[in-house]
């Protein structure tokens, strides 16, 4: 009793660090892989292409499946991430010389996170999740287009024909105390609350103000904020021994709006929901295959999916978005413990392109085109209380051309292009 006492405390002490620090340390963070969603939550999963649906050995349960949670060791995750993407855009062949290249900076990204599992009885498991949803940043110079070319007397303007530097910033923090039940000894249900904080800015849109119905609330407002929430609920089933299922869904996260860009988005920018189903399989000692499958609704979300071409006006519900469809991903991976101690990693992730050709223009500002991923990783015992994790996910580069929007005199062809690589530690605290 006294241990399970200490175990709690110090469960009660990681979380309160994690509140406090994780809100501190995400802003100006953005890791995207799936769309503007991460392909994975914690470092054991990342390294296993994401997968972690039917899987029980790690504290991010909130994020992936809360049902996995009454099947996991009480314990706390504090994990670190830092990202390396690469952005850049570019047009051609437009009749008004609006053409040029860019090449985003802000080029290193750290994310934090943080999970914790807490056996409350044989049945009752809860625990607390803090974790980034996701996020776009690009930040393209303000001189990509020579002097005079956006209009007369224009000066040297961004690729999106307005003053000054171009690019937005999205980050979305996530909060989700879990809690899962055993329904029997091998198969459970849980629930995790989403509740969200975000901030987004925007700036280099000038030459769209013109097109809103807020044309105040367009660009260059510095950073606005907006909370809101949903819920993730899942189940999963121990089959055999050797084989596990699982199921998920979450709910659209409902947002309030973003205040100081009302004259950009079609609404709010809420979440898309999303659901998945993953299983996973122990074929010899030691070794464990799993694979996950998510459905990303990002056609449900107007901000996100209107279409950059419509007639309305910006900021209006059936005003302008990026155009993005729903997506696909699918998701592979390996665990083979090698010792006692030491456990290697590897995996694959593939998703559908949220974006089509006919929408690059205004995906200029978010290139989220990565659609293949390749990932190891490993966990080394320290003590048999403590754990260290590593991985390293290499997103392979990818890129759409399409006709430059109307919206800009003189046609062309706008280029977008993404890669992106990123490494993970983590230190997990078993009770």
């Amino acid at each position: 009793m006294t241990y399970v006492k200490s175990g709690a405390g110090r469960l009660g002490v990681a979380a309160a660090v994690a509140l406090i620090l994780v809100p501190i340390l995400a802003p100006g963070s953005a890791r995207a892989t799936d769309g503007y969603f991460q392909n994975g939550y914690g470092i054991k999963s990342i390294g296993m292409g994401g997968t972690g649906i039917a899987l029980t050995d790690g504290g991010m349960n909130g994020a992936t499946n809360p049902a996995t949670a009454s099947f996991a060791d009480t314990q706390v995750d504090l994990g670190l991430y830092l990202f390396v993407p690469g952005r850049s855009a570019s047009r051609s062949d437009n009749a008004f010389g609006l053409n040029g290249e860019a090449t985003s900076s802000g080029t290193l990204f750290a994310i934090p996170e943080f999970g914790s599992v807490y056996t409350v009885d044989d049945r009752l498991s809860v625990g607390l999740t803090v974790y980034g949803n996701g996020g776009i940043s690009t930040a393209y110079p303000g001189d990509t287009i020579a002097a005079g070319h956006c209009g007369p007397g224009a000066p040297a303007s961004n690729l999106l024909c307005g003053p000054g530097k171009l690019g937005v910033s999205l980050n979305q923090l996530v909060i989700a105390p879990t809690a899962s039940y055993k329904i029997t000894p091998t198969f459970s249900l849980g629930v995790a609350p989403q509740l969200m904080v975000q901030q987004f800015s925007a700036y280099g849109l000038g030459a769209f103000t013109a097109l809103s119905a807020a044309p105040g609330n367009v660009t260059d407002r510095g950073f606005s904020y907006s909370v809101g929430g949903g819920v993730r609920v899942g189940a999963y089933w121990e089959v055999t021994p050797d084989v596990s299922l699982g199921l998920t869904y979450q709910t659209p996260l409902y947002a309030t709006p973003f205040n100081a860009y009302s004259g950009l988005f079609a609404g709010s920018f809420d979440v898309p929901g999303n659901l998945g189903a993953g299983i996973a399989i122990h074929p010899i000692p030691g070794l464990t295959l799993a694979a996950d499958y998510e459905r990303i609704f990002y056609g449900g979300v107007a901000a996100i999916a209107n279409s950059p071409m419509s007639r309305a006006p910006l900021g209006t519900s059936g005003g302008p978005g990026f155009g993005w469809n729903s997506i696909n991903v699918f998701k592979v991976g390996a665990a083979y413990a090698l010792t006692d101690a030491l456990t290697v990693r590897a995996g694959f992730n593939h998703s559908g392109n949220p974006i089509s050709s006919a929408n690059v223009t205004f995906n200029i500002l978010a290139p989220a085109l990565v659609q293949n991923q390749v990932s190891v990783g490993a966990t080394y015992d320290i003590t048999p209380a403590t754990q260290l994790s590593v991985a390293y996910v290499h997103s392979f580069q990818n890129s759409l051309s399409g006709p430059t929007s109307p919206l800009l005199p003189g046609g062309g062809v706008d280029h977008i292009s993404l890669v992106e690589d990123e490494v993970g530690v983590a230190v997990a605290f078993k009770f």
